[in-house]
């Protein structure tokens, strides 16, 4: 079965929606080529609120950035980006922060709320970030304060909190 590639006004689309999460992450990753691919697409280019859906296989890179969903729903106001819901059996983050440390999210869903500056992951959701992890059913990360709010599902949160390291103390004695 052949792919259908992903029509450039998508591209353009997915385009705004990473330029905004690249805040806290590698900042040059915003001034990379961007590559989507998808096996489907069906979006609306003749308005602002038409439906944008990528389906089957959705795989964005840009720079250190790549995200894996199955799917990924596009809401559009104004021109602009507002909404973005990427679902699958485990939709994947991953990416370099700028001090070189990883960043590694996953869940069976993730919702962007652009306006908000807001990513909510849902279901079996996990964050690592340079081996602090938090691990919970659902995860709210707001972009702007650096705030992040797990569990109130009835679930259990978890986290695992690594110390920083400090330097060596030198020798007692003098030798």
């Amino acid at each position: 079965m052949k792919r259908k590639p992903a029509k450039p006004q998508v591209l353009c689309l997915v385009v705004a929606l990473l330029a905004a999460t690249a805040a806290h992450a590698r900042s040059s990753d915003r001034n990379q080529p961007m590559d989507v691919g998808a096996d489907q697409s069906n979006c609306s280019v003749s308005s602002d609120s038409g439906p944008c859906l990528l389906s089957g296989n959705v795989k964005i890179v840009q720079g250190t950035l790549v995200i894996n969903a199955a799917k990924a729903d596009i809401k559009r106001a104004d021109g602009d980006i507002s909404y973005v819901t990427m679902t699958g059996s485990q939709v994947t983050l991953k990416q370099e922060m700028d001090d070189g440390s990883p960043f590694n999210g996953r869940a069976n869903k993730v919702d962007y709320d652009m306006p908000k500056d807001t990513v909510i992951l849902t279901g079996n959701a996990y964050v690592d970030k340079g081996g602090d992890t938090i691990k919970s059913d659902r995860i709210v990360y707001n972009m702007k304060t650096g705030q992040i709010e797990s569990g109130g599902t009835g679930g259990r949160v978890n986290m695992t909190l690594k110390p920083k390291s400090k330097p060596a103390a030198p020798p007692k004695g003098g030798r």
